[in-house]
């Protein structure tokens, strides 16, 4: 080595299951069933066995010992989202992870970025890895790739949005009808003028919502008009846009519903550079952080994301434990959260 240059790193291999049972002075096969769990060792055996692992670090492959077990278990399940920063996504993950955690379950977690490819490679990767189930926010409008994988014994549940082309249990929020009791608390507080601001119309909750906006204004008999009406995406910069150019027309609305959290946020960061979160009405769909300490605090329709969560994990562990009932849809309500914003009446700031 010359002068200057840095020391090669130094490597050292895994420890081996056989080093341990050569330090703990049993067979590789006693180690194998230490690490197994089999409750017929010793226990004296099993506690120099781990304190032998204990010295050298060894850990055991998980994936390697639950392909010898009988029941091919990993104690795994994969689970895939929209994406892991959304908040609604946090929380659902989250829920998820405290059930499995409560049955030595590990989660493995994907974001799809509404991409059906990135679904399909991700579902296939967790596969791959021989989880136990999958817990799916589907970003297609397919998932009969996953028959095969289902027929051979993998449990699912779809999440938010039902499978398409697939006999699978789903956990659902009440889009439709939050939208429209969305619509009818502006409706309340005497909005005429009331545009939506969402996600692509081709995913099936946005649709859902626009459904329920669109049904709202026809039983009030006011008609629909396409100029107040953006389907944006979940970019919190094109919903400042969308804002901007709504609120800019000769006629403008008085109100909005906005029905995706982060179109919502774009939109509160509209009307405050436009001075206008005071006497232009907003409710949104989805809470998110800090929307009840703005001013005025953000009106919500509000998911119940633990419920959705927690529903959908006890039911994929319930198929893990052998329930063979026909498949279901589980539909979890929304409830209405007023904070000022959807109190905001046509003619102005509604004064208490």
């Amino acid at each position: 080595m010359t002068q200057g240059e840095a020391a090669p790193r130094s490597t050292r291999s895994r420890p081996t299951m056989r080093e341990v049972a050569a330090l703990a002075g049993v067979a590789i096969k006693t180690v194998s069933r230490v690490f197994n769990d089999v409750p017929t060792v010793d226990p004296a055996i099993v506690a120099r066995v781990r304190e032998a692992a204990d010295k050298l670090g060894y850990r055991p492959n998980l994936t390697a010992s639950s392909l010898r077990r009988g029941d091919g278990r990993t104690a795994t399940i994969g689970m895939l989202v929209e994406d892991a920063a959304n908040p609604f996504s946090a929380v659902l993950t989250r829920t998820v992870e405290n059930v499995a955690r409560e049955r030595g379950v590990l989660v493995l977690v994907g974001s799809l970025d509404e991409d059906p490819t990135r679904e399909r490679e991700l579902a296939q990767a967790l596969i791959d890895r021989r989880v136990d189930g999958l817990v799916i926010v589907p970003a297609g409008r397919d998932q009969s790739y996953l028959i095969s994988e289902q027929r051979s014994g993998t449990r699912m549940v779809f999440v938010d949005r039902e499978a398409g082309l697939l006999d699978a249990d789903a956990v659902v929020s009440e889009n439709r009808q939050g939208a429209i009791t969305a619509v009818n608390h502006l409706l309340k507080a005497g909005h005429r003028r009331i545009a939506y601001l969402g996600d692509r119309a081709s995913i099936p909750t946005a649709a859902q919502r626009f459904a329920g906006y669109r049904h709202a204004l026809e039983v009030a008999h006011i008609e629909y008009d396409d100029e107040i009406v953006r389907h944006v995406g979940s970019s919190e910069e094109a919903a400042i846009a969308a804002t901007e150019q709504v609120l800019s027309l000769p006629d403008p609305p008085t109100a909005l519903f906005t029905s995706q959290n982060f179109v919502t946020v774009g939109a509160v960061r509209a009307l405050r550079a436009m001075e206008r979160q005071d006497t232009t009405a907003q409710v949104g769909f989805d809470d998110f952080p800090l929307a009840d300490i703005l001013s005025p605090g953000i009106t919500v329709i509000a998911q119940d994301v633990e419920q959705v969560g927690r529903t959908a994990a006890e039911m994929l562990f319930r198929r893990l434990d052998g329930d063979e009932s026909p498949t279901r849809t589980v539909t979890v309500p929304t409830r209405l959260i007023e904070r000022g914003s959807g109190e905001i009446t046509a003619e102005g700031p509604c004064h208490d």
